[in-house]
């Protein structure tokens, strides 16, 4: 039974979810202390991840043309719904690897037509953080 138990264990791999580090700033990658490319882990990884997926437009990802919002298409220049625009923000979400559950909360519009809220997010561990829109 010890053996098995061991086996099974062997079986099971924890995957820590790293992605390439952005400056907040810029949107653009950042370098460590030693001018390597500075790497995230989870919760950040996940968060930032987020960040990117809801600012893709629809298409322009060429490795994969089904990733992000249909924003031509369906979003600016529109009539659109704030429902529908939080529904496609939270499906966006939802679909990057570590989101359990994403909920996005719009604040306000300014005078610029410029939108503001957030993405309230649950991770697979449980945790939460939240993604400025």
């Amino acid at each position: 039974m010890a053996a098995h138990g061991l086996s099974s264990l062997r079986k099971q791999r924890v995957y820590v979810m790293q992605t390439v580090l952005l400056d907040c700033a810029t949107w653009d990658l950042a370098v460590d202390a030693a001018g390597n490319i500075a790497v995230a882990s989870a919760p950040y990884a996940v968060a930032q991840n987020v960040a990117c997926a809801v600012r893709v437009f629809l298409g322009e990802c060429w490795y994969n043309t089904s990733l992000g919002l249909p924003y031509f298409s369906n979003i600016l220049g529109r009539t659109q719904s704030a429902a529908l625009f939080r529904a496609d923000v939270e499906q966006t979400a939802q679909s990057v690897q570590g989101v359990a559950r994403a909920v996005c909360v719009l604040t306000a519009i300014s005078p610029q037509r410029r939108l503001s809220g957030v993405i309230q997010l649950i991770l697979a561990d449980g945790s939460q953080t939240v993604v400025s829109l």
